[in-house]
């Protein structure tokens, strides 16, 4: 499903036949090109041309790169090209492409016209037989080209960010298709949890319709957010019950409870958050898109005209949705109306509703105000990666209800939310794909496992092997089972961590279960957990008191976890239930074996595992599709909880003071930093680079001798995570391996905005007068993520405000700044693990790390 492609590259070697005129501002083809009849290879990308005259002249042009420039209009001068086998129209703003063209390219292979305005392509697409590549993504369409279907030779498809509602099944009879992607279209057939499997997936998907029956699933995943006794609970179960249940202090959501409820023909999957900040670290886990989100908010508590309570009760909630799930709908209910009188209840709705509204406007605002300061720069070309992104951004539409102000006490109350809810989702411009055709099969396979839970055939705790599940199941087709079973993991019902080595085989039935696990680690009374185990039980795992008091204080200090600490936690919680402690035995691990408990904490960048390991200097150079032999199931011994430190002292000790000569680069975010963000890129960067001391908002690693600084700064229009690279004793000019740490750090944390589609980042360097305050807008990276985009003529760069003038190299990563590098970090494609162990030279993907000495911390 990977989108890049070598056949999708631009570039390669340069000869006679080659021409590049990228980032020249170009307005015109120079004449002085168009005589060179020999040119095979014409890159004119990140220029301003708005048409292609006399280009016909080029009659032998094989490749033709007008990416990034200002065409409104598919060129007709293309027709005139019949040699061509590679165009690159992308990041343009064609509307339209005429008949006719097409037809005069029997030779064309590759065709990129993402991030355009298309609506559907011609019908002589067709006759382009040649075809293997085609990236119509973030465009305008309704459907898939007729002409598409036709392509015998397409081996690559992409066609995210539409507007899609089905695919068709005869796109996918061509076997030799192998890569395909339609994520961010909202799908009803297949449905996005379908397509998320890849091919094998859709393709069985289709098969079993037509094979069989199908059926209209009218299934809606549905989330309960809110702060902690703001009535979530309460609603939840109320709802499930049809009648008023009332929800103690001391029954609580500890964690996330799951359970399921009805509204004539649909059905709603409820995963009902805890309120406290410390839960929210998990809750992104089974955060999903295209859900409904019932944002429960105290109205008793809520104060008008308060800006904190506003960003506590509602602002907070509304931000980490939109950045999270963006394509969502908020429907905000204000719970203990009984405690409010008739007008405070009215004034305390509409106040909320006003400030949400002014919330989405101004996020709105903002993202335009930055689109049109960068289409006002000089050199806008360059930035124009960075212009699509915004623009793809400002699409989002996260819909927010009007609010419902109810009495829990009141079953009359819980029944208008019942209604309201089955109006939302009933309602197709709020809910496009609430409505998905399923085969007949999927639902079997639903019910037969539903019926061997109720047969008690599966344990309490619901956790069994995919091969038991399937010799349960064997009257199902196996490869479809299999799929179907992805399918149930996409949706909630059942958890499947295929992609997690370990859990490969395991499965739970049961998602509560996994849930409880988790609410036994991560808590918000996770201390007095810890204090609260009684000598029996410590007693009976070779523990004592004195253990139980260095776990206590290793926690509180340094937020760590030892690993026999976090066994008697689950052992407590199940004390008495024989079914759960003999599969938390499993979970847990053993004294030689870490368990499956710990694989998951580490997958989702839950915790950081230390170990005690020795650099092995005669460790081999891993290279791609070559074995690499790794201790992946070595128990750690303590785990690192970022999000519980409370101080930076270990951290700014080793660090030392800031100094003029540091590089730095600042990287602002919008409308802030998410919640447990920089908690996760922690844990990559750390898990990736060994030596590494981590406070609270900040981190240090050291590579090679290098220090590299990650502090996060998260205050209302100021947020942003800023990276310092110091340099060496008697290597203040040696930019280039500076830069490449700093573009390493850059790299983890692009990695970790993926998971945030709705936030937006932009990176800056702070003017290096120490009396300025103004800062350096980075352009785009190069097509590999290493290098700004500049100009030849970029060797300074001056500042707006302090008119002072600084070499390029000081300010951004250049192919300059780089060119003299003798320890090597290439992070063209830089893979981030989930876990990297081993020293010496760690490679991954292109990325080679060169480590000469690090220092290792206790």
């Amino acid at each position: 499903m990977a989108q890049r492609s070598n056949q999708s590259q631009p570039g390669g070697p340069r000869s006679e036949k080659d021409a590049d005129l990228s980032k020249r501002r170009l307005k015109v083809i120079p004449p002085s090109i168009l005589q060179r009849v020999e040119i095979e290879n014409l890159n004119l990308d990140r220029n301003k041309l708005k048409s292609i005259n006399d280009i016909s002249k080029l009659q032998n042009l094989k490749s033709l790169i007008l990416s990034k420039n200002e065409l409104t209009t598919f060129p007709q001068e293309i027709a005139s090209l019949p040699a061509l086998e590679k165009l690159y129209l992308n990041q343009n703003s064609i509307a339209q492409v005429d008949e006719g063209i097409f037809t005069c390219l029997p030779l064309l292979k590759l065709l990129r016209l993402s991030n355009n305005r298309l609506m559907d392509l011609p019908s002589d697409l067709s006759t382009c037989r040649e075809l293997q590549y085609i990236n119509l993504s973030h465009n305008l369409l309704q459907k898939i080209p007729e002409a598409v279907l036709k392509l015998n030779k397409l081996e690559e498809f992409y066609v995210e960010n539409n507007k899609l509602r089905e695919l068709p099944a005869a796109l996918f009879e061509n076997e030799g298709l192998r890569k395909f992607n339609a994520s961010k279209n909202r799908l009803r057939a297949p449905p996005d949890e379908v397509c998320a499997g890849g091919l094998r997936h859709i393709r069985s998907y289709f098969k079993q319709l037509m094979t069989g029956a199908n059926r209209e699933d009218k299934r809606i995943k549905t989330m309960f957010l809110g702060t902690s006794m703001a009535g979530k609970s309460t609603l939840s179960r109320s709802l499930s019950a049809r009648e008023v249940v009332e929800v103690s202090e001391g029954d609580r959501t500890v964690g996330i409870e799951i359970n399921e409820f009805e509204i004539e023909d649909f059905s709603f999957l409820c995963w009902d958050f805890a309120g406290q900040h410390e839960y929210y670290l998990t809750h992104h886990v089974f955060i999903t898109r295209q859900a409904l989100v019932i944002l429960v908010i105290d109205l008793h508590k809520y104060e008008v005209g308060n800006k904190c309570v506003f960003k506590e009760l509602v602002g907070f909630w509304v931000n980490n949705i939109f950045m999270r799930v963006p394509d969502s709908v908020v429907l905000p209910v204000g719970t203990h109306v009984d405690l409010c009188d008739e007008e405070e209840m009215r004034t305390k709705k509409k106040d909320i509703e006003v400030k949400i509204r002014e919330m989405l406007t101004e996020r709105q605002e903002n993202l335009e105000q930055r689109l049109e300061k960068i289409n006002k720069k000089s050199h806008c070309e360059f930035y124009s990666d960075q212009a699509n992104k915004l623009q793809e951004l400002a699409k989002y539409n996260l819909q927010v209800l009007d609010l419902i102000p109810i009495d829990c006490t009141q079953y009359t109350d819980i029944n208008n939310v019942r209604k309201q809810i089955l109006q939302s989702v009933r309602n197709e411009d709020i809910f496009p794909n609430a409505v998905r055709m399923l085969p007949s099969t999927y639902t079997a396979v639903e019910k037969a496992i539903a019926q061997l839970v109720q047969q008690q055939e599966i344990p309490e705790h619901g956790i069994l092997s995919y091969e038991e599940l399937k010799d349960k199941l064997s009257n199902f087709n196996e490869e479809h089972l299999e799929h179907i079973l992805s399918y149930l993991h996409r949706i909630g019902l059942i958890l499947w961590y295929q992609d997690i080595k370990a859990l490969k085989s395991t499965l739970f039935i049961k998602p509560a279960f996994l849930i409880t696990l988790f609410k036994m680690i991560v808590r918000h009374d996770l201390l007095d957990q810890l204090q609260s185990i009684p000598s029996k039980v410590l007693k009976k795992h070779w523990a004592n008191v004195p253990d139980k008091n260095k776990w206590v204080f290793d926690f509180r200090t340094k937020a760590t976890l030892h690993d026999k600490a976090i066994a008697m936690l689950v052992k407590f919680e199940v004390l008495g239930n024989a079914s759960l402690q003999e599969i938390a035995n499993e979970m847990i691990g053993d004294e030689t074996e870490k368990g499956k408990l710990f694989d998951i904490l580490e997958n989702f960048d839950i915790c950081l595992p230390s170990k005690s390991i020795s650099l092995n200097p005669d460790a081999k150079e891993f290279k791609p599709g070559s074995p690499w032999n790794q201790l992946n199931n070595t128990r750690s011994l303590t785990y690192l909880f970022p999000s519980y430190l409370s101080d930076t002292k270990e951290v700014d000790a080793k660090w030392g003071e800031d100094s003029e000569e540091d590089l730095r680069v600042q990287i602002f975010f919008l409308p802030e930093i998410p919640q447990g963000f920089f908690h996760r890129v922690i844990i990559k960067l750390c898990d990736f680079i060994q030596s590494h001391w981590v406070g609270k908002e900040r981190c240090l690693v050291v590579c090679s001798g290098w220090k590299l600084l990650l502090k996060e700064h998260n205050e209302e229009a100021n947020s942003y995570i800023e990276i310092r690279c110091k340099a060496k004793e008697g290597e203040q000019n040696d930019f280039s391996d500076r830069w490449c740490r700093i573009t390493m750090a850059i790299h983890f944390i692009k990695k970790v905005v993926d998971q945030w589609p709705g936030l937006h980042y932009c990176l800056k360097t702070p003017c290096r007068n120490p009396g300025c305050d103004n800062h350096f807008d980075w352009p785009d990276l190069d097509e590999k993520d290493e290098d700004i985009e500049l100009g030849a003529e970029d060797n300074i760069k001056t500042c707006d405000k302090c008119g002072t003038d600084f070499r390029t190299e000081l300010l951004f990563c250049t192919s300059k700044a780089k060119g003299t590098s003798n320890n090597h970090l290439k992070v063209a494609e830089l893979k981030v693990p989930n876990k990297v162990e081993g020293c010496g030279v760690l490679v991954i993907g292109d990325a080679t790390v060169n480590i000469t000495k690090q220092e290792f911390n206790d």
